[in-house]
């Protein structure tokens, strides 16, 4: 069992894992195996975000502020590497999975629950409706095009003078 752990875009999902002294740990599956961590998702998402100079606290209230105000928005992980992960439950439940839409390469209902594919052929089974965790989904991929977007090409509004769109306004009148 490893005691830190940073994610890299080799990770494919991340769960909570109960280890026999009752302690919750996580299980991170990456495309070249499956490492144990002596920690909870949160706090792995929190030392990965931390390592480029940010944290969770503050990659949650910018997901919240660029996604709208939701419980469970996706985190962007790492900016330059472009993860992001989003969550199948909200963030405090600790049997919540962790997904990285990068990895994912497609999605089929499975029993009212969803069947993930992912690209390197395994496949993984999440208590989650096919159209509910589609949603989240879509969401993530939006998220990483937004934010990464925003880095290559930041965002500029021109507001025109008070005064001059109130003469637009009287022109027309």
């Amino acid at each position: 069992m490893e005691k830190f752990h940073i994610i890299k875009p080799s990770i494919m999902y991340m769960e909570g894992h109960v280890d026999r002294n009752a302690k919750l740990c996580t299980k991170v599956t990456q495309t070249d195996g499956i490492i144990l961590v002596d920690k909870s998702p949160v706090q792995i998402l929190d030392d990965s975000i931390r390592c480029i100079g940010f944290n969770f606290k503050g990659a949650l209230e910018t997901s919240k502020w660029i996604m709208g105000d939701s419980y469970m928005c996706p985190i962007m992980v790492n900016p330059i590497l472009r993860i992001v992960v989003f969550p199948t439950k909200s963030i405090k439940n600790e049997d919540s999975i962790w997904l990285n839409p990068d990895q994912i390469l497609r999605t089929s209902s499975y029993y009212n629950k969803t069947k993930i594919e992912f690209k390197n052929g395994h496949t993984l089974i999440v208590p989650c409706r096919l159209s509910s965790f589609n949603t989240k989904l879509q969401t993530a991929e939006q998220f990483r095009r937004i934010t990464c977007g925003i880095a290559r090409d930041p965002l500029c509004f021109m507001l025109e003078p008070k005064r001059k769109r109130m003469e637009l306004g009287r022109k027309r009148q």
